[in-house]
């Protein structure tokens, strides 16, 4: 009888550890899924998104770095053309949670479909200056092409003497460099010698986005 007892507290000792381990273990798997939860929320607020700014837009101001100045209003997008330079900007409304913050873009002088990828980001065209547009805000990009040695002047440069199409992947992050975004915009010459503005694909390069399912 001695040894039964002995033997029946061991069992139920060794249950009531089992069921305390599956209880830890059942804990921390929900802890870790908490967390984790919280983490991707944390990580959709810092998210930006640029797309085209609204027909209604308040007019924008852009100067480069050598003075010249660009105004465009709404989605309107601007191209101009002074000794030798080419001047490019596009309105842009950013419609994320975080701020975006443009790094970089490629042009291509006509209208890119979605059967083309970007190009790798190594190959984007460094931004003179960071540009910082906040959430729900509406900014301006802008570029130039200054050098006649330059692969893409001549194309970009029929494209604004004729009038014709053209395209634009603007590469941007969050504050901190993270959720790294290529949004890929396109110019269309209206009736009224005006150009208009769409945003067209977007890739997200970093996890969390659409390339994780399966667009490519």
């Amino acid at each position: 009888m001695v040894a039964d007892w002995v033997t029946i507290s061991s069992l139920a000792t060794a249950g009531g550890t089992l069921v305390l381990a599956a209880a830890t273990f059942s804990a921390v798997r929900s802890a870790n899924r908490s967390g984790r939860i919280a983490e991707q929320s944390l990580q959709e607020q810092r998210r930006p998104l640029l797309v085209s700014a609204r027909l209604d837009d308040p007019l924008q101001k852009v100067m480069f770095a050598d003075g010249h100045w660009l105004r465009a209003e709404g989605s309107e997008a601007m191209t101009d053309e002074k000794e030798g330079t080419l001047y490019l900007a596009l309105p842009v409304r950013n419609a994320g949670s975080g701020i975006a913050v443009l790094q970089g873009w490629h042009p291509w002088p006509d209208v890119v479909h979605s059967d083309v990828d970007h190009p790798p980001v190594e190959h984007f065209r460094r931004q003179v200056r960071d540009i910082y547009i906040a959430s729900g805000d509406v900014g301006m990009w802008q570029g130039a092409l200054r050098d006649t040695d330059d692969d893409a002047l001549p194309g970009m440069a029929a494209a604004h003497a004729e009038r014709t199409p053209f395209t634009i992947d603007l590469l941007y992050s969050d504050q901190i460099g993270g959720h790294r975004t290529i949004s890929r915009f396109v110019a269309s010459p209206t009736g009224d010698g005006r150009w208009i503005s769409y945003v067209g694909l977007h890739w997200n390069l970093d996890a969390g986005g659409p390339d994780d399912w399966g667009r490519r």
